[in-house]
């Protein structure tokens, strides 16, 4: 549950940056969130091995 609380922590700290990019054309807001994407992507990919782990494993 440690990783789905940081994952709500990249999204909200990274939301002001999405706005700043699309709305206003902010190039290093694009990098920034760029990264928190690539943050949630690995992120993501060990919560989809946990719950993984965890199914298999109740069996």
């Amino acid at each position: 549950m440690d990783k789905f609380k940081q994952v709500q922590e990249v999204i909200a700290s990274v939301e002001a940056d999405v706005a700043k990019f699309y709305d206003g054309g902010n190039a290093a807001a694009g990098t920034r969130v760029r990264k928190a994407m690539q943050d949630l992507k690995v992120l993501a990919q060990d919560i989809r091995a946990e719950v993984t782990e965890k199914k298999n494993t109740a069996k």
